[in-house]
Order: C-alpha cells, then structure tokens, then sequence
C-alpha cells in the first residue's frame, strides 16, 4: 500500500521524501515498479478494497444518514426563487455537497493511516461531524429540484487516497493538511455566499453554518500541532480543489 501512495503521488511530492517518510527504500520502491503488472494488479485490488469498504461505511449511497443536528435552513421561511435563482443555487448546493463527500474520504483516509491513535480518533470524529454537513447539503439540493453530482465516487476515491497518503507522511504533516484544507473551505464557503441568490435564506444559513464549523475544525487542527505546509502543495490544493468545484457546479 505504500507504494501505491506514492506512484499516485509520483507528481506531487519527490519520490525521496515520500520514501523516507513511509520509512521504504528508493530502491525498493522502483523495483516495485518493474515488477509484472500483474502484481501490481493484486495490491491495487487491495487498496480498491479498503476505499470501497470506507466509502460504503460513511453512508456516501444516502441512505440514512446520520445527522446530529437538524438543519440550519428549519428556522427560515422557504425561500420564493425564481427559476434562474433556483438553478443558481442548486448548483452552488451541489458543489458544496460534493465538497462534503471528499472531506469524508479525506478525513477516513487519514485516519486509516495515521500513527498515533489520538489523530486517529480526532480524524474519525471529524468525519462524523461534517456528517451533518453531508446531510444538510443533501437536502437543500434536493429542494432546490437538481441533483447531487454524478462524480462523488471519483470525489470520494480520489479524496481517500490523498488522505491516506497524508496520514503516512506524520500526524504534524496530516493536521497540517486538514488545517489548510479548512481555511481553503472557509474561503470558498465565503465566495459561494457572495454568489447565492439574496432570497435564498435556507441556503445561506446553512453555508453560514458550515464556515464556522470548518473555522472551528481548522483552530483545533492548529492548536494540536499542524505543521505549515509548503507553498506549493497549498498551490496544488486551490488547484485540484478548483477543478472539482468546477466540474461538480455542472455534473
């Protein structure tokens, strides 16, 4: 499994430092590489496996979910959109649950990796609290007459493995990871309530919402010992962040 993180992550971060952070040999890891495909093959139906088995656990199919805390939008008087206003906002919403799905993965992945059992239990706690956020956002789109995106697989998939890759580099490095993940999420929650509809009251409370408690997770991130990251890794974050915003505003 360690080698698989860090092909995946082959363009991300230099084979050496990945290497001595998984505590595995340059050498060894390039062997792996030439070995038939086919044995390659096997390790990857493995870490296939753990995905599918997190993935089915966080309840991403919808069904029962578990939320904690009703709804911010119960205390708002439902909304009167126009039809512009309502697409507009469905999408947004869209984004926004898509956003949810990849923090589940990406907080299961590193907890499935991490090395000290208190970041690992702070990573599965923070999971079932954006939980909630999973629902709430679930909701509104489906008020707003549209559809959660048809990617949250891939979403999910994708977040998973660099979550899990974060988690073998050290619990400093992980926290430091969910620290700006959050602060990025802040950001973009602040954009998206610039965006929405004026009328759109049930929306914004729930944006509103969720932005304090992203603040609220990237201020225990920090307080527990994050470590800063490089600035080309926070680059790379926006980047990859942008297209799946992009992607999930329309599919």
């Amino acid at each position: 499994m360690k080698y698989q993180a860090i092909r995946a992550n082959e363009r991300l971060y230099p084979v050496n430092l990945m290497c001595r952070a998984l505590i595995v040999s340059v050498g060894g890891y390039y062997a792996w590489r030439t070995r038939a495909p086919k044995a390659r093959a096997k390790g990857d139906q493995r870490l296939l496996a753990h995905i599918r088995i997190a993935y089915a656990q966080s309840r991403c199919n919808y069904i029962g979910l578990r939320v904690q805390r009703e709804s911010p939008s119960i205390e708002k008087n439902q909304a009167d959109l126009s039809a512009p206003e309502r697409a507009l906002a469905g999408r947004l919403m869209r984004v926004n649950h898509a956003g949810e799905i990849a923090a589940q993965a990406l907080y299961q992945g590193q907890a499935l990796t991490a090395r000290l059992p208190t970041i690992r239990l702070a990573m599965e706690q923070a999971a079932r609290e954006e939980n909630d956020h999973l629902g709430w956002t679930q909701q509104r789109v489906h008020q707003l007459g549209t559809h959660t995106s048809y990617l949250n697989p891939v979403w999910y998939a994708g977040s998973f493995l660099i979550g899990a890759v974060n988690g073998l580099m050290g619990d400093k490095w992980s926290l430091g990871f969910l620290a700006e993940t959050e602060q990025q999420v802040v950001e973009h929650l602040h954009e998206h309530l610039t965006r929405l509809p004026q009328a759109d009251g049930e929306s914004r409370a729930i944006l509103q919402q969720m932005q304090a408690d992203e603040a609220q997770h990237a201020t225990v991130a920090l307080a527990s010992g994050a470590e800063g990251l490089p600035w080309p890794v926070k680059l790379w974050m926006r980047a990859t962040s942008k297209i799946m915003t992009r992607v999930a505003f329309w599919i």
